[in-house]
Order: C-alpha cells, then sequence, then structure tokens
C-alpha cells in the first residue's frame, strides 16, 4: 500500500495523518479539505486508504466513507469523536468502513491502519482470483458458441464439436480460444 487519499478540514489532523502516513511508508498520499474535492480526488484516481476526519464542515462524513467503500477496493478509515463511536460505527462496519475514535490513540491508530493493510492486500488478492475466473469463464463461454456454430455448420454432436476444437488446439498449437475464436469469426 502506498496510495493515501487524506480527507479533512483541520490544518492541524491534515499535519497529523500526513505524517504518520509519511512514516508508514506511504508515498503518495493526496490531501483534500472537503468532502466534495475528495469526491472528485477519489473518482479521479485509484487509492489503497482513504482516511476521512470526521466531522467534516459539511457533511458528517459516515456517508462519504459508505460511498468510497462501496465503490472501490479502497480501505476507508474514519476518524470519529469518541461520544458518536458506536451510534457511527454500527453504521459504517457492514460496508467495511474501519472507524478510529477521537482523541487518536497513536498506538490503536497504528493498528487500524495495520488492519487496513492486511485487508487491502486480501482484497486485491481475491479481486486478482476473481479476474483470472472471469477471463476463464469469458473464454468457456466462446468455446461453447463456437461448439454450438460447429453443431450446425458441420453437423456434428456437441462431443464432435469439442474433438473438432481439442484437434485444431494440438494441431495448429493453438489455445482452444484461440481456435474458438477462428471458427466464430470463419462461420460465425
Amino acid at each position: 500500500m502506498d496510495r493515501a487519499l487524506i480527507i479533512c478540514d483541520s490544518p492541524k489532523g491534515t499535519d497529523f495523518f500526513q505524517s504518520f502516513l509519511n512514516s508508514n511508508h506511504y508515498s503518495d498520499i493526496t490531501i483534500c479539505s472537503s468532502a466534495d474535492e475528495g469526491r472528485r480526488k477519489f473518482g479521479e484516481n485509484e487509492y489503497d486508504l482513504v482516511l476521512i476526519n470526521a466531522p467534516l464542515k459539511i457533511e458528517s462524513g459516515e456517508e462519504l466513507a459508505i460511498d468510497m467503500a462501496e465503490k472501490n477496493i479502497s480501505q476507508v478509515v474514519l476518524t470519529v469523536p469518541i461520544e458518536f463511536m458506536n451510534q457511527i460505527t454500527s453504521k459504517v462496519e457492514s460496508f467495511g468502513v474501519i472507524t478510529v475514535e477521537k482523541p487518536i490513540n497513536k498506538a490503536l491508530f497504528a493498528s487500524a491502519i495495520k488492519l487496513a493493510e492486511v485487508t487491502q492486500r486480501r482484497v486485491e488478492m481475491v479481486a486478482l482470483e476473481n479476474r483470472k475466473l472471469k477471463k476463464k469463464m469469458d473464454e468457456l463461454k466462446l468455446i461453447s458458441r463456437a461448439k454450438c456454430i460447429l453443431v450446425s455448420v458441420l453437423g456434428v454432436n456437441e462431443e464432435g464439436a469439442h474433438k473438432y476444437i481439442e484437434k485444431q488446439a494440438m494441431d495448429e498449437r493453438m489455445t482452444r480460444r484461440e481456435v474458438a475464436e477462428e471458427v466464430i469469426s470463419r462461420f460465425g
């Protein structure tokens, strides 16, 4: 993790968060002083960590945190005043938002950031696996479509179409996907 977005309308808070993240190996930090600016930057770039210091001048910050957690795989940490901690945590935790109470205990905050980093790595692994599975599903759909075309054009059954694709792939040193694409472009 090295890209962070800080949304904080307090100069003192901004300095604290930026210094803390810099000392924890964050090399690319974007700072926004309002929720609107934060939303715009969030829409333009990808971040590993979003840190929202609530409340903000125009809004409480919890809706912003939920919105960002739903739209991206970024980990969202929301700092909230201790008197609202339980109330806000119950609203945002089901969306995967990590809450930290203010005044901030540095050790607790460090643990929350570490938790966000670990969670981010797990989410990235799942997202990678999801992309691999989607690619495999797309390949299977393409091959299935090619088999259907072969069934109708060559008058073979599904097993014959399957054998045709397998044999072409071996003989031509192509992948089954490439053979399927060729079948679709030639007969489809």
